[in-house]
């Protein structure tokens, strides 16, 4: 058995030459960036600005065959049924939109800073409740306070009378209370992030120095909630302005916003450039606050 024993080399003899190939010029084989970019882009433009280009040549295209004219949009803007269809969209938007604003920050106040048994489990339900669809809501309030519900049945149970008192869901007030049962886990749940990274230490420092809570609200808790109030308020707004489920399942009759207004010029009258008008300015209002909500959740941080 013999090893193998390793020959020193004296200091300056050159070193051994390697064997082999000598290695050539590096193949780059990375695919160019906007390679990987043109399958989403192709989706996107087959799925969705296809679509609205078709919506916009429709909105400015008679139905004749004619050339461009902008005749659709001066007859919709004249009618009477589409400045009420905006009003009412803009009216119930803004008053849903407060209201969530004042219900979602007492109860986020109530969560975070009012200890309670089931205040996690509470807190948790708020993000599942946000996947829940907007006629879920709707349908449970018909349950609640439709015209054959469990308040008006009660009422006739105890009462004797033939119907119940409350009809209110096919009123405009109704499609409030359900926009605003339904938008108000969107602002609370921003709020209840900035709760929690509020320092404990101002409230503490504040109620030794004598602060009553509705002045720590106001000097502490306030100032820190604001930017989660603007952008929860901001992206709630954009959605009630959007919202169409709620107004069909309440089946308020005399409540037509922009949304209904599209489906009836579009499914019942068969109006299609009309449609097509009614829905561009429903997408340029969506699109002007949508960009307004980004602005306000960046400096937000949210």
């Amino acid at each position: 058995m013999t090893t193998a024993t390793a020959v020193p080399r004296t200091s300056g003899e050159p070193a051994p030459a390697v064997t082999g190939p000598a290695p050539g010029p590096a193949r780059s084989r990375t695919v160019p960036a906007w390679v990987w970019a043109l399958p989403p882009v192709a989706v996107l433009a087959l799925a969705f600005l296809y679509p609205l280009v078709l919506v916009v040549q429709q909105s400015v295209t008679p139905d004749d065959g004619g050339g461009v004219s902008l005749d659709p949009y001066a007859d919709v803007f004249a009618s009477e049924v589409f400045r009420d269809a905006l009003s009412t969209t803009v009216w119930l938007a803004v008053g849903s939109t407060v209201g969530c604003l004042v219900l979602g920050f007492v109860l986020a106040l109530v969560i975070a800073f009012v200890p309670f048994p089931g205040g996690k489990a509470v807190a948790r339900f708020v993000d599942v409740f946000l996947s829940f669809p907007s006629f879920l809501i709707t349908l449970a309030l018909l349950f609640v306070y439709g015209s054959v519900g469990m308040a008006n049945g009660l009422w006739t149970d105890v009462t004797g009378a033939a119907d119940g008192p409350f009809h209110f869901l096919t009123t405009p007030w109704g499609v409030l209370l359900a926009e605003i049962t339904y938008f108000t886990p969107f602002v609370m749940r921003p709020l209840l992030a900035a709760f929690s990274q509020l320092d404990t230490g101002q409230l503490e420092v504040a109620s030794s120095l004598g602060a009553g809570p509705v002045r720590i609200i106001r000097q502490v808790i306030l100032p820190e909630a604001l930017p989660a109030l603007a952008a929860g308020g901001s992206l709630v707004l954009v959605m009630c302005l959007n919202e169409f489920g709620i107004v069909l399942f309440t089946g308020a009759k005399d409540v037509t916003t922009l949304p209904m207004l599209v489906y009836s010029k579009a499914i019942l009258e068969s109006d299609y450039p009309a449609a097509c008008v009614v829905a561009v300015v429903n997408i340029a209002i969506s699109v002007g606050l949508y960009s307004l909500y980004r602005v306000v959740s960046r400096r937000a941080g949210a």
